[in-house]
């Protein structure tokens, strides 16, 4: 087990290398001066260059990048252009609330999800299936952030019931966790859920349904093993793929989360990162979408270890 997590722990630095390049390029291929946002329209030549020089912007992209990747690694990611705070600290507030709200909503999800596939496998053909598989088919189909819309007009403005927007007492620290806390974590909580629930519940479906029709279920059904000992099997062999579909929901929820973020104005990466981009603050931009990227590789390294552990024929793959 340990020999396969150190191989799975190899593939992933190129990767990580890869990902840091495309960070660093993608920015610097945009449109558009950074500079802007700060500087008067009639700044001075001379005061351009100073600044210029002063963010490091007037050096090759080969001698910028080797720059940002090595103080990138000691965790210094720079200083935003708009605010002059450490994007560091920034990032690290932002990311515990995103965190929080992805795990929340992924949870949600796989719960939803697994019941609701479960089901549907199960009893494929029937009233429950058609019930099951139509409320996946919505989850996947409804655009998450018109339902989080929908869902501040219900619960927020006609009920009164939860907060609008916004991130609890704690503001962005993400420090002050919880009653007040969670009731701002509801409402985006459940609307990023709705796809990864969809997601899943259609994947467990399916996987239910291929393995209920397979040999060994039918004769574990032969030899006169109970309902529920049958469903303990089917769970055992479904268990990886779904762990490993899990794992790619949240990753994506950790980097995905800047419309549903932005619409409640949850204090995390995603309402970071559309900060920065309409400030065009690119060490706040490079710094975000290089730690969204590195949290996406590492849930990936995590499945890929856990899912080892849960079936053996994946390492002896």
């Amino acid at each position: 087990m340990l020999l396969y997590g150190l191989k799975r722990l190899l593939h992933v630095i190129p990767v990580a290398f890869g990902v840091s390049i495309v960070c660093f390029m993608l920015i610097h291929i945009a449109p558009g001066d950074p500079l802007a946002a700060i500087l008067p329209s009639d700044a001075s030549a001379e005061l351009q260059a100073q600044m210029r020089s002063f963010y490091g912007l007037d050096r090759p992209l080969i001698v910028q990048y080797g720059l940002w990747i090595w103080r990138a690694l000691h965790g210094d990611l720079g200083v935003s252009i708009a605010t002059g705070r450490s994007v560091s600290g920034e990032i690290a507030a932002a990311s515990v609330n995103s965190i929080i709200l992805a795990i929340a909503a992924t949870l949600i999800g796989f719960t939803l999800g697994s019941f609701l596939g479960f089901l549907a496998g199960v009893f494929r053909g029937g009233l429950v299936d058609r019930l099951a598989s139509g409320i996946s088919m919505l989850g996947v189909s409804v655009p998450h952030y018109w339902l989080g819309m929908v869902l501040v007009i219900v619960f927020s403005v006609h009920l009164g019931w939860l907060p609008a927007m916004g991130g609890g007492p704690g503001g962005s620290d993400g420090r002050a966790v919880g009653w007040d806390y969670i009731r701002y974590l509801v409402l985006p909580a459940i609307t990023m859920s709705v796809i990864p629930m969809g997601i899943i519940a259609r994947t467990i479906r399916s996987l239910v349904a291929d393995i209920l029709s397979q040999d060994f279920t039918q004769a574990l059904a032969a030899k006169g093993l109970m309902t529920r000992q049958i469903l303990r099997h089917v769970i055992r062999n479904a268990a990886p793929t779904a762990i490993s579909v899990m794992g790619l929901q949240l990753g994506y929820l950790l980097g995905g989360s800047i419309l549903i973020e932005t619409v409640f104005s949850w204090p995390g990466t995603g309402f970071l990162l559309n900060g920065a981009i309409f400030t065009r603050d690119l060490p706040v931009l490079q710094g975000t979408i290089l730690v969204l990227a590195m949290f996406f590789v590492l849930v990936n390294l995590i499945v890929d270890v856990v899912q080892g552990t849960i079936d053996p024929r994946i390492q002896r793959s």
